[in-house]
């Protein structure tokens, strides 16, 4: 089954641990996730969301196991993996075109970048208009609110079409009402687009609302016969629909019964579900151990 996943799927890992120095931080994790699902990623804070995020980029090596794309182990960053981070990635003395156009040529040399500017230009313009972005783009950023600026970065990642999209807490410094607007203009996106995403994020709603697929990495849980202290593993992969058209979905009953599920399975110290008991249902779920 895993070589089956690992040809089909656009990511995959397998028998991934990360250590920093005797603290072991991320558990035997074993996961392939499909092109185009939208995964989100949640747990407990410091349960290594973001460390299995910058492994996946290739900004920090994983102690042992693998990661590939399309069938391909990993090594340093490249294009096929775009980021999109909590913290703005815009350089303030650029425009909001020219911040988007950097993101296309920097990935090409001085003397391309100069012969296909104009072709270069027309995708940023293109793009920033897919983001609504198209009456601003002689602005500078700090002309820009936050959602603004947000979309932005997700424009000057997506014009370098890479095969994963790897979101960092994007949202997580804007106010709630920008916050929403911009998680269902990301679904839009996705919509039409049909790009894949691994999306981490410490809220728990959001992660629920935006997701096709979640991910609850956790420390919370029990073992036997373990040799080593155990850090945090996949304890369930939840399979969400995926027809969103509003916010208002997120004061249904099904929607608050599955926050309360999550939260038992992941974030309760005092609710230590046992190996053998996590809920691995989701049809790419695997486990090695």
């Amino acid at each position: 089954m895993m070589n089956e996943l690992k040809t089909r799927n656009l990511l995959h890992l397998e028998d991934v641990y990360k250590s920093y120095g005797d603290k072991l931080v991320l558990d035997d994790i074993d996961l392939s996730v499909a092109a185009g699902e939208f995964c989100t990623v949640v747990g407990p804070s410091g349960c290594g969301k973001s460390t299995l995020l910058r492994i996946i980029i290739g900004q920090e090596r994983a102690t042992s196991g693998t990661v590939f794309i399309d069938g391909k182990e990993v090594g340093n960053p490249d294009p096929t993996r775009g980021i999109v981070y909590q913290r703005y990635s815009l350089f303030p003395h650029l425009t909001v075109l020219e911040n988007v156009l950097l993101g296309k040529e920097l990935a090409f040399s001085y003397l391309k970048r100069d012969m296909a500017h104009r072709q270069f230009r027309d995708e940023a313009m293109a793009m920033l208009e897919r983001v609504r972005l198209a009456d601003h783009v002689h602005k500078y950023p700090h002309e820009l609110s936050g959602g603004m600026q947000q979309r932005v970065a997700i424009a000057q990642t997506l014009i370098k079409r890479p095969k994963i999209v790897m979101m960092d807490e994007p949202f997580g410094a804007l106010d709630p009402g920008v916050r929403e607007d911009l998680q269902l203009f990301l679904l839009e996106l996705w919509e039409e687009i049909g790009m894949t995403v691994f999306f981490v994020t410490h809220d728990l709603e959001e992660g629920v609302f935006l997701g096709t697929r979640l991910i609850v990495l956790s420390q919370y849980y029990s073992t036997e016969g373990s040799k080593h202290k155990h850090g945090a593993k996949i304890v369930a992969d939840h399979s969400l629909p995926k027809n969103v058209l509003s916010t208002r979905v997120k004061r249904a009953q099904e929607f608050s019964a599955l926050l309360e599920e999550v939260r038992r399975e992941g974030f309760d110290p005092a609710h230590l579900q046992h190996i053998d008991a996590f809920n691995l249902k989701h049809k790419d779920s695997f486990a090695t151990r």
